[in-house]
Order: C-alpha cells, then sequence, then structure tokens
C-alpha cells in the first residue's frame, strides 16, 4: 500500500509556490504552509502542500507533523490534511472578529428580520475586506462572500465603504492598481476616477448604494465605528428588483449606527 506520504498531490504544477527564501524562520514556514489553505484548496495532500508552498516534502511532514501536534492541521485517514480546530479556537478570540461579531450579531439579526436578506459584516485586512459574519435564509440568492472569505476592497458593498474610510495612501495604492473585478464586481464604474468619485460620495453620504452591473444583486452598505473611526462595515444584499434605497438605507444605517454606539463611537460620529 502506498503511504500517505508517497500519495498524488491535488494540485497542478501551474499552482507551484515561490521557493522559500534561504534561512526562512520555521514560524514563517509554519504560516506559509497554513495561508496556503483557502477556499479552493480545503483539504491538501503532502504533496500538494510542498507544491504550494515551495517548502521540500520532507520539511513539509515535519513542518505539518508539529502543527498537528499543536492543533493547528488536522490530518484525515486518506493522509490528507485540513485546518484544525485548535487554529480555529484561537482564531476566535481575534477582537476585530469575535469581539466585533459579538457585539453586531443582535442587530444583524433585527436587521435580518426587517428585510429577510442577506446580511453582511465585513472588516478591512490590508487590500481586502475580509467577512467576519452572514445571516442568510435558505432561500436567498446566492451570493460569493463566505464567513472568513475575502474579496477585493472594490469589489463588493461592504470593501466599498471600507475603502472609502481607509488611509489616504492604501486608496491611492487601489485606485493606481485599479482594474474592473469582472464577474465578481457588484459594482457599477469601470475607470479610476469614477471608483475616486464614488468613494467620495460614500463619505458625504455615509453609506453605499450600488447595483451589480447587468447582474441581479444589489447591496446597501454602511460604516460600523468604534472610538477611533470606522472599524467595519454593515450591508444587506438583495435582489436588484426589490431594491428600494430609501427603506434599506435607513433600516442599514440605523442598524450601523446602533453597533456602532455599543463600540464606543459618539452619536455625532455617525
Amino acid at each position: 500500500m502506498t503511504p500517505p506520504e508517497a500519495a498524488a498531490g491535488q494540485t497542478t504544477p501551474t499552482e507551484q509556490g515561490p521557493k522559500p527564501p534561504v534561512g526562512e524562520a520555521v514560524i514563517d514556514r509554519a504560516f506559509r504552509l497554513l495561508n496556503s489553505f483557502d477556499a479552493e484548496h480545503r483539504v491538501q495532500s503532502l504533496a500538494g502542500l510542498a507544491r504550494r508552498t515551495g517548502i521540500p516534502r520532507s520539511s513539509t511532514l515535519r513542518l505539518a507533523r508539529k502543527l498537528i501536534d499543536a492543533g493547528a492541521l488536522e490530518r484525515l485517514e486518506d493522509g490528507d490534511f485540513v485546518i484544525g480546530l485548535g487554529l480555529l479556537e484561537v482564531a476566535s478570540l481575534a477582537p476585530r472578529g469575535h469581539g466585533l461579531r459579538a457585539v453586531a450579531m443582535p442587530y444583524m439579526e433585527d436587521l435580518f428580520h426587517v428585510t429577510r436578506h442577506h446580511v453582511l459584516l465585513g472588516v478591512r485586512d490590508g487590500d481586502d475586506a475580509l467577512l467576519v459574519e452572514r445571516l442568510s435564509a435558505h432561500d436567498a440568492a446566492p451570493v460569493r462572500f463566505r464567513v472568513g472569505g475575502r474579496m477585493p476592497l472594490s469589489a463588493t458593498g461592504v470593501g466599498l465603504v471600507l475603502l472609502a474610510h481607509a488611509p489616504a495612501e492604501l486608496q491611492e495604492k487601489v485606485l493606481n492598481d485599479f482594474a474592473p473585478q469582472g464577474e465578481m464586481n457588484l459594482m457599477e464604474w469601470d475607470s479610476a476616477p469614477e471608483l475616486r468619485r464614488t468613494l467620495a460620495e460614500v463619505r458625504r453620504g455615509g453609506f453605499a448604494v450600488q447595483r451589480e452591473p447587468g447582474g441581479t444583486l444589489s447591496t446597501v452598505a454602511a460604516p460600523v465605528r468604534d472610538g477611533g473611526g470606522v472599524v467595519a462595515a454593515l450591508s444587506v444584499v438583495m435582489p436588484s428588483s426589490e431594491l428600494a434605497p430609501g427603506n434599506y438605507v435607513t433600516a442599514v444605517r440605523t442598524s450601523a449606527r446602533a453597533i456602532s454606539r455599543q463600540l464606543g463611537s459618539s452619536t455625532r460620529e455617525v
């Protein structure tokens, strides 16, 4: 019987990761390995891990075993690897994730009961919007944004609000690198100047309303603040045929304000 360590990988040569720097610290390699897991690679073989990280197979196996001992990875009966529950327990302590979610959840539930559409809560992580929580009805229109998933800041309503309140240097970077996101893009512009104008409108109005070009979904989003500024964005995603900005903007902004007050923001700021 072929041992799991010799099993063929699930990735292709074109998915091979960069070769690790000489002298790379063990902790850096550990994060390189953990970061190789994503929505398309939830389960990976040893060969797949080695290929995607660029770490030699023998080193990958040793590192994976240490991560298993720490609870960060788990190994299935067929020898493949998945993210371990120990890592989930640690991640749940992140204040921008669990703490924010705990404060926001009652208001998200109220918003969901009022709208009966997707309710999303996201934070900015670098150049991406990271989804912290999502409430959805079983018959709601499908959306791509999953909890723990990332999308470019310019590709979603949540991301648009976060980008509008991000540091100026990050906004300029995104604008300079801007390119339409194709089918992932829920926004209405196709150029950096249009995006710049939209960001200014979001800051002035305190919310974003966007329709998917030629698509079926629309988004209403508003900022969530603590005492120091915008820390998250709240949105409702609905079929475009049901978009009534007056109704949804009021509901989303009211919920975002309520969450903001619980996080320590003054009424004047929201």
